[in-house]
């Protein structure tokens, strides 16, 4: 089965659709499926729910779906550095679920395990747990979190081999193993791409078995958030 397509937005062909719940790794703009994110915009679907930590900048990751009013709500755990997301939020324009981050991650990860819920104590006697289940264990009190198991996903990895078996680049590792697996269909973007058995076994972070489409994109921008710099002594 080849996997690889020769353009994001042939990766996206036929599988992005109107009101799809969309998953997208990526933390702030670390490990973001850059030309994924471009094409989905190009794509000119709307009223996506999209789960990521954050919509990135108003002009660069997810922030670019937000301009063109493609995403309705957001399933997120930070919301600064946006003004866009944040005005959008305040109008009453945009959807937010605000979810703590490893309740996001725990969402994600138990989704692709094939898990339907879970409990934990992250978000008890605040606004997070209103209307939810709650039950008590041992003593303490937990709320009962849905997982997540979007209809796509997307994902940014450093290499892919031809079955799909992928490689994390350090912190870029972040929220895409889990992204990956929940998707019930998975599209990589990678910076490159090796004959299969190039990859040592042990170096594997998410074996091919949950990737279907693989692109190419050799030279992201991989903008930075924020630059802090100091003169040199």
């Amino acid at each position: 089965m080849n996997k690889i397509y020769p353009s994001a937005a042939e990766a996206l062909k036929g599988v992005v659709a109107d009101g799809q719940l969309i998953a997208v790794g990526g933390f702030g703009l670390c490990g973001i499926p850059e030309a994924l994110i471009d094409a989905l915009r190009d794509s000119g679907v709307k009223n996506l729910t999209a789960i990521s930590n954050n919509a990135g900048v108003d002009d660069f990751g997810l922030g670019k779906l937000l301009q063109t009013r493609q995403i309705k709500k957001m399933i997120s755990s930070y919301v600064g550095e946006n003004k866009e997301f944040e005005r959008q939020y305040l109008a009453g324009e945009l959807e937010l679920e605000f979810t703590p981050q490893g309740t996001l991650a725990e969402k994600l990860r138990a989704g692709g395990a094939g898990i339907p819920a879970f409990f934990t104590r992250t978000g008890v006697g605040t606004l997070v747990a209103e209307g939810k289940e709650l039950r008590e264990f041992d003593g303490e009190t937990y709320v009962m979190e849905r997982s997540l198991q979007p209809e796509v996903s997307l994902v940014k990895a450093d290499v892919a081999d031809m079955s799909g078996n992928l490689r994390f680049n350090k912190t870029a590792r972040n929220f895409n193993p889990a992204a990956a697996t929940a998707g019930k269909i998975c599209i990589v973007e990678v910076e490159r791409i090796v004959p299969t058995g190039d990859i040592a076994p042990d170096d594997v972070h998410l074996p091919g078995i949950y990737v279907h489409r693989i692109v190419l994109n050799a030279s992201p921008e991989k903008r930075i958030e924020k630059r802090t710099t100091r003169d040199r002594k």
